[in-house]
């Protein structure tokens, strides 16, 4: 006899999912016990870190990753990373165990009450199945729903006693289903964009996280190079579309309206792949488009084009559309963008190593094809500086801005690349407070990650947003006196602290040899040791 629980996983081996992300309860159990041998379990010690490690998963891998949370206390502990996934569109299956079906009414102790109203509006899709026999099936559908454009997470809340029960032979039929997305520019939809583009006098690319997470970057070159025109990363990146050596890259968009229009005044056709347009942050208005401005939006997104205050917009697959177009648009007349600079001499510092100095030892450092997963928000003009990031998936950033995804995606991240690439992790020290369970996991998991604190004492992007809003000095926006080596130490990860350039190029390249997790607190700030 096929139980309901060897049913839904035969469901979930046929996607290839074999890893679990998780953090379990007493009604995770059963699900637990039917788990087929060979399946990697991945202990995260807090359920915002177990979802920004399957969120870093997802992301590096390009499939699904499977989360396995406790009820209702379990789901709402990941919620605040949950909105990173959302907006990076990560294909999450999130499953949560519910009490037995006969004792949900009552409420009895661990109840998910109204349990698929509970992650709402966050997920694509969410739902607690009516039977038993409807759960291989809703399984399927969750897969389905969350690999489906647009992409994103979904949630399943299963009564603990559905997986012993016998399942039907209905539930066969669900586990070879496969389901493909066909849409695309259509010839003449391709044809309209490519006729404004090439006959825009200075067209401009704006490039979003869709186009690395399509592996689409060498089209967008492609694109960059046939109209001989400068890219800019949209705002709020959480990934990086375009090789940032290449000479058309100008770098990242602020997150202002003001300054947005700023930086495009002069172009006549702006066309703005695989973003949003725009996700704003700084409250700095304006004019949303320069005078003259023509904005072309493609997106595989239709809330991200339905909702968008200004351009046309088209809603297709993003990688295959900037295929397309970077066949059909001609060579232009323009000459080629200049070579870019070199790298800025980063300034130094006594007692302390600036973010400029040590992202270009990271830099330095890091061997060829590393993923950089980056959470220190005050930095990031000192970091994009530095950075020389040329493969797709080299780098990922918390797409809502929710804090806690670095230090648990680096984990998941790494999971996923194995032994080929290699991943840092640059954390403030702010934002590592948030995730620092994922150290456990690393240690208990050897997980080879290197992380590297940015310790100043404070939260730097607050600081900046009282200077912006004129708000002074307000209650907490600092916190000193945090040793992290001896947290990392307690975890199980070796750490190291240094507080001048030579000792961090000596222990970056140490870490980077290490065949396990290794942590590095960098003071940035006088005073912050």
């Amino acid at each position: 006899m096929t139980t309901i629980g060897e049913a839904g996983w035969q469901v979930l081996g046929a996607h290839g999912i074999d890893t679990v992300f998780g953090n379990p309860g007493s009604n995770e159990l059963p699900f637990l016990a039917a788990m087929p041998e060979g399946t990697r379990y991945v202990l995260g010690l807090h359920e915002g870190a177990v979802l920004g490690m399957a969120d870093g998963y997802a992301q590096a891998t390009g499939g699904p990753a499977l989360v396995n949370l406790h009820a209702a206390s379990g789901t709402g502990n990941a919620l605040g990373a949950l909105t990173n996934a959302v907006y990076a569109h990560s294909p999450l299956v999130l499953t949560a165990g519910q009490q037995v079906r006969s004792t949900v009414g009552q409420e009895v102790m661990l109840t998910n009450v109204d349990a698929a109203a509970l992650p709402r509006p966050l997920v694509k899709w969410s739902h607690e199945p009516l039977d038993p026999q409807d759960v291989p099936r809703a399984l399927s559908q969750a897969v389905h729903t969350a690999l489906l454009e647009p992409r994103g997470p979904v949630y399943l809340s299963i009564p603990y006693d559905d997986w012993s029960a016998p399942a039907g032979p209905d539930t066969a039929h669900v586990v070879g289903r496969r389901t493909v997305s066909a849409a695309g520019l259509d010839p003449a939809q391709r044809d309209a964009l490519a006729d404004v583009l090439a006959g825009a006098e200075n067209p401009v690319l704006v490039l979003g996280p869709q186009v690395d997470a399509d592996r689409a970057n060498t089209h967008a070159v492609a694109l960059a190079e046939r109209l001989a025109c400068p890219v800019w990363i949209a705002p709020s990146a959480s990934r990086c579309p375009f090789p940032t050596r290449h000479p058309a890259f100008r770098g990242v968009l602020p997150a202002s309206v003001r300054d947005v229009t700023q930086r495009l005044a002069g172009h006549d056709a702006v066309l703005v792949a695989g973003a949003p347009v725009f996700r704003y942050h700084q409250y700095l208005p304006g004019d949303l488009l320069p005078a003259g401005a023509r904005l072309l939006h493609l997106t595989a997104d239709p809330a991200e084009a339905a909702r968008a205050p200004m351009g046309d917009a088209w809603v297709a697959p993003v990688g295959p559309a900037l295929a397309a177009l970077a066949e059909r648009v001609p060579a232009a007349a323009r000459p080629p963008q200049p070579a870019r600079a070199p790298f800025p001499e980063p300034p130094s510092a006594t007692g302390h190593v600036l973010p400029e100095q040590l992202f270009a030892l990271v830099r330095e450092a890091a061997p060829a094809g590393a993923v950089h997963v980056v959470e220190s928000t005050s930095t990031a003009d000192a970091y994009w500086a530095q950075a020389d990031l040329a493969e797709p998936g080299s780098y990922l950033f918390p797409a809502s801005g929710g804090l806690g995804f670095g230090l648990p995606a680096a984990v998941g991240a790494q999971l996923a690349h194995g032994d080929g690439r290699r991943v840092v992790a640059l954390v403030g020290d702010g934002s590592a407070h948030y995730g620092i369970t994922a150290l456990w996991t690393a240690a208990r998991y050897r997980v080879p990650v290197v992380f590297v604190i940015l310790k100043n004492g404070t939260y730097g992007a607050l600081r900046g947003f009282a200077e912006l809003l004129g708000t002074g000095e307000t209650p907490g926006l600092d916190v000193p006196g945090v040793d992290f080596c001896a947290l990392a130490e307690g975890y199980g990860v070796p750490a190291v602290p240094v507080r001048d350039a030579d000792a961090l190029a000596t222990a970056l390249k140490e870490a980077f040899d290490a065949d396990g997790p290794r942590l590095v607190e960098v003071v940035t700030a006088p005073g912050a040791g």
